[in-house]
């Protein structure tokens, strides 16, 4: 059941808020010190904090209350409390909230307005849990990833790309081709270093052939070698193919759809017998070589087109590993900034907010190239929105992405649907409650 502490020294209010929350299945448990409030919360789990500012008589300063929330935050930084003030100064309970608290009430406070705030952080302190919960089961399951494999030091947070990583390094040991799938810059040559890594051939070389940075009469050459003057422009001496230099190792092919016709068929003959003849040359030869493909093209299209053969697709397509664009998996943009950044300089709230809500159609390869950029125009190495220029985003829940700042109107509408619920207007407007007090104070909204 859901349990709120109210710590006040007046008995009469832990009375009055029992039977408000009560009708709300909301349990109440009540201190009247700070002491006797921080041993219940030693001993019982609480899901919030109601807090009164002063617990002597006559005393208005506030002090009291102050040291009591500290001494919360110290122990549970990730508890919300409410403040009820009556005597204390406005100003103390926003410092406050500045430093982390929830929300404030003035006393006497409107039932339906605090039974509001309470029931909304109690949501979200239900739903941070449960994120709390997932986030640490995701780092367990990584922290069991990196003891098991070699990830090639491969920076990710989201579950979309873990899945990825993981069936890469359980396919990795397994001498099949594998096929991996996915946009241009989302990082397929990571994954495909990662099952190099974790294969049976790790010790062999790795090699890369770029099949769409290569002219198509010379992609075979590329692959397969050539005798001197096999070819027009052929140099006076044979060539090995990189089918020879990978021997005992892995070759990946990249952008595979852009392989002509005769190189799919020496392909397929490759991949079936591990035999091949250099261009000019009738000698067979002979190796043995893992191969992992990726393409971002349509390869069912291709088929159908008569541009790509069927059973070449189904001979690369023994395991498909597909890595979503950087914008499905979005707990992957900021580690990834921050590793780019590698302490040159530091993300701001609106440059965090600003690079999720992008929608990186040039995937990892874009945000690279822009904090890169976003590092030389930083002033005193802090990294904002401004800086990285984004194009302005709203999120699908119509709230204003971190990037764009919401103006004096927009702050009082949502504080008026909100009916002055700060936490609840925060949530609207895509702000955190901390950010939204520095904005009222900043443009003197609420202001006596």
């Amino acid at each position: 059941m859901r349990t709120v502490l109210v710590i006040d020294d007046n008995p009469a209010v832990g009375t009055s808020l029992d039977l408000l929350f009560g009708l709300r299945e909301i349990r109440t448990l009540t201190a009247q010190s700070p002491g006797d409030g921080l041993a219940v919360l030693a001993r019982e789990p609480i899901d919030l904090v109601v807090q009164d500012m002063n617990f002597t008589a006559d005393t208005t300063s506030g002090e009291e209350g102050i040291a009591l929330f500290r001494a919360i935050r110290e122990r549970h930084p990730d508890l919300p409390i409410v403040l009820l003030t009556a005597w204390t100064h406005l100003e103390t309970a926003v410092e406050l909230v500045k430093a982390g608290a929830a929300d404030y009430q003035a006393k006497p406070w409107d039932d339906h307005k605090l039974v509001a705030t309470v029931e909304n952080l109690l949501e979200l302190s239900e739903a941070t849990r449960e994120v709390a919960r997932f986030r640490d089961e995701r780092r367990r399951r990584r922290k069991a990833l990196d003891a098991q494999y070699d990830l090639r030091g491969l920076v990710f947070a989201s579950a979309a790309t873990e899945r990825v990583v993981e069936l890469a390094c359980q396919v990795a040991r397994a001498d099949i081709p594998v096929l991996i799938t996915g946009p241009n810059g989302a990082g397929k040559e990571r994954i495909a270093e990662i099952i190099q890594a974790n294969s049976s051939v790790k010790d062999g070389p790795f090699v890369t052939v770029n099949c769409g940075a290569l002219p198509s009469e010379l992609i075979e050459a590329e692959l397969f070698g050539a005798d001197a003057g096999a070819y027009t422009g052929a140099p006076n001496r044979a060539r090995e193919g990189r089918f020879e230099i990978a021997d005992g190792g892995t070759l990946f092919l990249d952008e595979i759809g852009n392989l002509p016709l005769a190189g799919q068929a020496k392909l397929l003959r490759v991949l079936e017998s591990g035999q091949f003849e250099r261009l000019g040359s009738s000698k067979t030869r002979k190796v043995k070589v893992r191969v992992v493909s990726a393409t971002n093209a349509d390869v069912a299209a291709m088929i159908r087109e008569g541009r790509f053969r069927e059973d070449l697709y189904y001979r690369l397509n023994v395991i498909e590993l597909r890595l979503p664009p950087l914008a499905e998996r979005s707990d992957d943009i900021v580690p990834l900034a921050e590793h780019f950044l590698a302490g040159a300089a530091v993300l701001d709230d609106s440059a965090r907010g600003a690079l999720t809500a992008h929608a990186w159609p040039g995937n990892v390869r874009e945000l690279k190239n822009a904090i890169q950029r976003a590092a030389l125009l930083c002033q005193n190495g802090t990294i904002t929105a401004r800086d990285l220029g984004l194009a302005p985003a709203r999120a699908g829940n119509g709230r204003i992405a971190a990037d764009a700042e919401p103006d004096r109107e927009a702050i009082e509408t949502a504080l008026r649907n909100a009916r002055g619920v700060i936490s609840q207007a925060a949530a609207e407007l895509g702000l955190s409650r901390q950010a939204l007090y520095r904005r009222m104070e900043k443009m003197g909204i609420g202001d006596a």
